[in-house]
């Protein structure tokens, strides 16, 4: 039997590396780290379903408490791992234990990121959403008719303003790029989400950004804006990307650039250790990226597991995504960053359409917006590396079955 494997985190990644791993008829020793009083949940209903209160904590938790025991995973609640003695293969716990260790797995996630105190980050009614207790905090103050301003027109951004519309509440999302969701997706898709947004009574300002916020009597009253205007806001939430959490990696002495730098197989610089999940920059079609999913974070989990468990197969990503605003569903397949070309589909049902992108002639990813069978088309294209005909994207009579044949 191999030795301890212990893991440095207790959110998706690491759940599924355990779960893998047992799955496989792994049975080393293993003890998961995991910094929260939960047992790993869910973390995606945490701004959709959780925020509305249509789904509690205990419908998000992977597995319930008895499941550790029985797959004999020793997972320790409300810990973090403080230190990393490699040459040891040793590491330190927040309650001064130190654990032994045959392989470490680093799963540790990502923050969001705040506002600085400076600018009025740190009054109450600024929000930001990572764990459950940020939810629950937050759905305490979401009330009809408040004024809520979102900072960041991102995919979290645009979510959070979603449910907070759907609460009854005004609001106003600014963003300091031309676009919303300019880092992710083509001008074509912003474009269609800023109209299903503002078609709902979203006040969406581009090009905008936020000087700071003025409190009275310690909680948030009003944001100046850039353009040198005053928004009166009774609540923020702050939707303006992550940082990855790679410095106990980094104080470990591996190699870091906002994540911690894996090969292939998952390992870092030091072949014990492995990263994972949104922690994690991995090679892909000839960068290295953090490809920030609940896709990403459970395949390259398993693919690690499998290693983990005698297998040699490298984790060769095939990204995916999704979001829920309103009653749209937007997904992605692919990952369109260098795209040079778009063709724009409308669907066969009313409200559908997909984008497709292209770079240097070839298909590489597709957002369909209620729009299932572009999004499963495109997906098996992708997985096929086959670039569609463009005469039948370009025509919307033409079925896209077509495209598979």
């Amino acid at each position: 039997m191999a030795g301890r494997l212990v893991v440095a985190g207790g959110g998706q990644a690491a759940f599924a590396l355990v779960a893998k791993l047992r799955a496989l008829k792994d049975e080393r020793p293993i003890t998961v780290i995991a910094g929260e009083a939960s047992l790993p949940y869910q973390r995606p209903p945490l701004s959709k379903k959780y925020l509305l209160r249509e789904m509690d904590l205990d419908r998000l938790l992977y597995r319930p408490a008895e499941w550790y025991g029985e797959h004999d995973i020793d997972i320790r609640l409300s810990t973090t791992v403080t230190g990393v003695d490699r040459s040891a293969r040793s590491v330190t716990l927040s309650d001064g234990t130190v654990l032994d260790y045959e392989t470490l797995a680093i799963a540790t996630g990502s923050t969001p990121r705040r506002l600085p105190a400076a600018v009025g980050g740190n009054l109450d009614g600024v929000y930001t959403v990572r764990d459950f207790t940020d939810a629950d905090k937050l759905a305490e103050d979401m009330k009809p008719g408040r004024r809520a301003l979102i900072v960041g027109g991102g995919y979290i951004g645009l979510e959070a303003a979603a449910v907070a519309r759907s609460l009854g509440l005004e609001v106003t999302v600014i963003e300091m790029a031309d676009r919303i969701l300019q880092r992710v997706a083509s001008a074509a898709t912003s474009s269609i989400v800023r109209e299903i947004h503002r078609s709902r009574g979203v006040d969406i300002r581009e090009g905008l950004g936020l000087v700071k916020l003025v409190g009275t009597g310690g909680r948030v009253a009003e944001a100046e804006l850039t353009d040198g205007t005053t928004l009166p806001v009774d609540l923020v939430i702050v939707g303006i990307g992550v940082v990855a959490n790679d410095t106990l990696a980094h104080d470990a002495g591996l190699a870091v650039a906002n994540g911690i730098l894996v090969d292939q197989f998952g390992r870092t610089e030091d072949p014990a250790i492995h990263a994972m999940g949104d922690c994690a920059v991995l090679p892909f079609q000839g960068l290295n990226i953090r490809l920030e999913s609940v896709q990403n974070a459970v395949d390259q989990a398993e693919a690690v597991a499998a290693l983990l468990a005698g297998g040699s197969a490298p984790y060769e990503p095939k990204p995916w995504f999704w979001s829920d605003q309103y009653d749209v569903k937007l997904q992605i397949a692919g990952f369109g960053l260098g795209h040079d070309e778009t063709i724009v589909r409308p669907g066969q049902r009313e409200g559908a359409v997909s984008v497709w992108y292209f770079r240097q002639g070839k298909f590489i990813a597709v957002d369909a917006i209620n729009d299932a069978k572009a999004y499963v088309t495109g997906k098996k294209l992708l997985d096929l590396g086959v670039t569609p005909d463009r005469t039948v994207l370009e025509d919307p009579a033409t079925d896209l079955k077509t495209l598979l044949q």
